[in-house]
């Protein structure tokens, strides 16, 4: 099988975790930060997670350094246009990247300079290369909630031209549903479709509650619904898409190895899954290596994963027209 020739789609990658390590060093040195060296190789393994991280804090560290140089308009428009270019040359036929705006305020940019910087790089390699792609807006969950409508509302001048939906992101605690209740009914008034980072760190509960009060659309991971009873008969009947990261759910323990992910079991049981990169730099991983490692691990034919290619384009934010396109590759 020619993995690299399959078509893919790409519902949940990290902007600020895929960033080119060469990017780093050249923004890094433009915009006059230190860097602890400047061989690109020393960088690189500066922003990728051990392969086995001890948590989920542990892996979230490699976002510092990035994040770092993505303050300033030139910066995102560049940084999203480079992600959009790479996940093209593989192949990537549509692709969501998600990013918190309220992260990349350092240097005083405006939530529409940062919004709008990144759906321009975005739209500048959708001319380039072809590929379709849609952004989504996460909020930290970590952070004050006082900034969240303001969000919203600047993202709001996108909706359907390049900002798709809204999501929750960062250290899941068990029950961070209620609080964000007003804020997710707020997005799906102004337009937004909603999906929430839940049940990747053991809590199935939060997927229930994800999709029974957030009205989640998907569920960022999900996993965790293999023990939780609820969890897994909910997104069952509602047929809520789970955006699964295999090799990133190995490095933070979301699971122990690949051989006991349950994207296979989940699949053959019909529940939507996909598969994703979740950060491309940070977890070392392309969509060719996610595709091929579930394929591998798990004997899947060609057949069998384009079963998935079609669920992730209907679980993806787009038009009937764009779906349809999509569909065209299956």
């Amino acid at each position: 099988m020619n993995f690299q020739a399959l078509p893919k789609i790409d519902l949940h990658c990290h902007l600020d975790g895929s960033v080119r390590p060469e990017t780093i060093i050249e923004l890094a040195n433009a915009q006059g930060i230190k860097l602890a060296s400047q061989d690109v190789d020393v960088i690189r393994d500066l922003m990728i997670a051990p392969e086995t991280c001890q948590n989920l804090i542990e892996y979230l560290q490699r976002f510092e350094l990035p994040l770092s140089v993505m303050q300033t308009k030139d910066a995102l428009e560049r940084i999203a246009f480079e992600v959009y270019e790479d996940a093209a040359l593989e192949n990537v036929k549509y692709m969501e990247v998600r990013y918190a705006p309220l992260l990349h305020i350092d240097k005083g940019l405006s939530l529409d300079d940062i919004i709008g910087s990144v759906v321009a790089g975005m739209k500048r390699a959708e001319q380039v290369h072809g590929i379709k792609g849609n952004l989504v807006l996460s909020i930290m969950r970590h952070m004050p909630t006082d900034r969240i409508k303001e969000v919203l509302d600047a993202g709001s001048a996108f909706l359907g031209t390049g900002v798709a939906a809204f999501d929750l992101a960062g250290g899941e605690e068990l029950g961070f549903c209620e609080k964000f209740i007003p804020f997710a009914a707020y997005a799906r008034d102004k337009g937004y479709h909603v999906t929430i980072h839940a049940g990747e760190q053991g809590e199935g509960q939060n997927v229930f509650d994800a999709i029974s009060m957030l009205n989640a659309e998907r569920v960022g991971h999900g996993i965790h619904i293999a023990t939780h009873q609820l969890a897994y008969d909910l997104v069952l009947r509602e047929n809520v898409a789970l955006e699964t990261c295999p090799s990133s759910n190995v490095q933070t323990k979301a699971v122990q190895s690949l051989a006991t992910h349950p994207v296979e079991s989940f699949r053959q049981q019909g529940v939507p899954v996909t598969i994703n990169t979740d950060n491309r730099t940070v977890s070392n991983t392309t969509m060719t290596k996610e595709v091929q490692k579930v394929i591998e691990q798990f004997g899947l034919s060609q057949q069998d994963y384009m079963g998935i290619y079609r669920t992730s384009v209907n679980a993806a934010f787009v038009d009937s027209a764009t779906r349809d396109y999509l569909l065209s590759f299956a």
